[in-house]
């Protein structure tokens, strides 16, 4: 209180705060433990102020590694679920119902990184949900960016039904790579 000039009451309600956002942690009669240094919420503040590129960047690099393990986890019952929210998001048409085919689209991508089997990698694609989602609407939203077409999810859902871990991955390399070399192209001009 001293050190920051701070009333009792306000040192209380900052502990209760960052106890509350999983930074501190408070023992009862044992005192009070840092949990964590990064607040997860400043996080997500810093991701969106990232570029487009970068956030397609980090997307693509999620999810290549979901499909790579996807491959070689995901149950028959996975892959009826992701070829039927595959085949709901193609029917959609993207630039009059946006809203209904970026639910479909990424009910999909979540389901490849669901079907990993690694609720670690769940956890960081659900956190970066967000920022994901914006990229999603932001590509739709552009003629000068490619989205990705029902070919390539279908080349990704083959390589998964194959089992072939490295095809799943290169699949969803290359579904994002169009999109990449635009931004590329755009940062140039």
């Amino acid at each position: 209180m001293r050190q920051l000039g701070v009333s009792r009451n306000t040192l209380r309600e900052a502990v209760r705060c960052l106890a509350h956002a999983g930074m501190l942690e408070v023992r009862q009669g044992d005192g009070t433990y840092v949990r964590a240094a990064a607040d997860g919420g400043e996080t997500l503040r810093k991701i969106a102020r990232t570029s487009l590129r970068d956030q397609i960047e980090v997307r693509c690099a999620l999810e290549e590694t979901a499909a790579r393990l996807a491959a070689s986890r995901c149950s028959e019952a996975e892959l009826t679920a992701l070829a039927d929210l595959r085949d709901m998001a193609d029917a959609v048409d993207r630039m009059e119902a946006v809203d209904e085919y970026i639910r479909h689209d990424f009910a999909f991508h979540c389901g490849i990184v669901a079907a990993a089997g690694n609720p670690a990698l769940e956890e960081l694609y659900l956190y970066f949900a967000t920022a994901v989602r914006i990229s999603i609407r932001r590509s739709i939203g552009d003629a000068d960016l490619p989205e990705p077409g029902p070919e390539q999810h279908r080349a990704v859902l083959e390589a998964l039904a194959r089992r072939d871990p490295d095809g799943a991955a290169r699949a969803t390399r290359a579904l994002f790579a169009p999109l990449l070399a635009a931004l590329d192209t755009l940062l140039e001009h």
